[in-house]
């Protein structure tokens, strides 16, 4: 954007308490600088010419509850500053990141070297609920809150039970959040995909509905039995599992991947790199559920759950892969798509999973626009562009899907500062 432009109409949508509004903006280097009559005011003193943007948004940055940064420093797939890069252009000012690492977080030094005063992308790491991520014994629950950590968490496959009974009753956590993934590996073997025609075409293996039920069952009774905790149920994946939250008498709050929101198995060419996710895709009567179950509520947060590869990891056969997706910069595109042109979400509702629900998942203030602040991101729902996954505002990792396929929709300005692109 130019140092100094005064919107003028703009749709704004302030906070999680409003509604959009058209108004006028005035932002100067990055900076919202007035609203409505002081921006025009402002900006004839200025001598700017106003810009009429009826039909692109003007609203706070987006919330990602959970990912994943193995090698923050030297990855081939993804770095801390390339994470940062691509979440700025994407409009994403808070990142959560998961705490498996080739040094996993679950220990207080190991929380450290996040924190860059160059970005405006603010880092929240959860730490390991048990040591290394093996499930055999807890990691210094207090210890890594106190120094930093916003919550527990592990792999993204449920615990031994046992283990998280324990963790639970001895309650140093207190009132921060849990996040508990409803997956048991065991049972789904080296299934990949969930049962359905389409699976058994493509020749995947199978992964049986039972490997998200009975864990989900185990984290919903967990939550009975311990009301005080903040249990929180990560990637959501099947319409059964939606029913099970919806049956509860007080259920959790959850998340869901945004992949689970746009393809299904019936979506997919076999060549196609999203076949190939944790959880495992399912289909259409899935996808159907989880949309409902955001709009109701159930479902509180859509998380992006990248899970970064190299060029190397992404051309191995897809049932030899490491399962996972990247892409920050093609969720809020996709989802405008998905739900607000075809299902007639209001933006309102939209932001409500993507920024003002996860912020509530981990327990952080929502991200509201105000005057003097750089927390903010400009949205063309018209915009046509090309998804590339070398461009220089991409994520570095190669296991991008979409490769060379038109979009429509794309943050095409943010007030954030990433730390490569100081001036974003």
């Amino acid at each position: 954007m130019p140092e100094a432009q005064l919107l003028d109409p703009v749709r704004i949508l302030h906070g999680a308490d409003q509604q959009v509004v058209n108004d006028a903006a005035l932002i100067s280097d990055g900076q919202i600088i007035a609203f409505g009559s002081k921006a025009r005011e402002r900006a004839q003193e200025l001598k700017l010419t106003p810009e009429s943007a009826p039909e692109k948004l003007l609203a706070p940055c987006l919330v990602d509850p959970h990912s994943v940064l193995e090698d923050p420093i030297s990855s081939r797939s993804e770095t801390l500053s390339s994470l940062r890069n691509a979440a700025a252009a994407s409009g994403f000012g808070q990142l959560a990141l998961l705490p498996r690492s080739s040094s996993w977080r679950d220990r207080p030094e190991r929380l450290q070297g996040f924190a860059n005063s160059q970005s405006d992308i603010k880092i929240h790491l959860w730490g390991g609920f048990s040591r290394g991520g093996e499930g055999k014994e807890l990691s210094t629950h207090g210890d890594l809150l106190q120094h930093g950590a916003l919550g527990l968490a592990d792999d993204d496959l449920i615990l031994p039970l046992t283990l998280l009974q324990r963790g639970l009753l001895l309650g140093e956590m207190g009132a921060a959040p849990v996040l508990l993934a409803p997956r048991d590996q065991g049972i789904q073997g080296d299934g990949m995909v969930r049962e359905g025609v389409e699976t058994l075409r493509a020749g995947w293996a199978p992964d049986p509905l039972a490997s998200e039920t009975l864990p989900l069952g185990q984290i919903l009774e967990l939550q009975r039995q311990h009301p005080d905790r903040a249990i929180r149920v990560m990637n959501v994946s099947t319409a059964v599992g939606v029913n099970m939250l919806t049956t509860s008498p007080k259920p959790p709050m959850a998340s869901v991947c945004w992949w689970h929101l746009v393809a299904d198995r019936t979506t997919l060419q076999p060549t196609e790199l999203g076949w190939r996710v944790t959880p495992s895709l399912g289909g259409p009567e899935d996808r159907q559920a989880l949309i409902q179950a955001l709009a109701d509520g159930i479902i509180n947060a859509v998380a992006v759950h990248a899970i970064p590869l190299d060029e190397e990891d992404t051309q191995q056969p897809p049932d030899q892969r490491q399962p996972g997706l990247t892409g920050h910069q093609l969720v809020l595109p996709s989802l405008w798509q998905e739900l607000v042109v075809k299902a007639g979400w209001s933006v309102e509702q939209l932001w409500q999973v993507l920024s003002f629900g996860p912020s509530k998942l981990l327990k952080l203030p929502e991200e509201r626009l105000s005057c003097g602040s750089r927390r903010w991101l400009l949205f063309d729902p018209n915009k046509e562009w090309i998804q590339d996954r070398l461009h220089r505002n991409a994520p570095k990792a190669a296991n991008q899907p979409w490769q060379s396929r038109q979009l429509i929709g794309r943050v095409v300005a943010c007030g954030l500062r990433s730390q490569e692109n100081p001036h974003d």
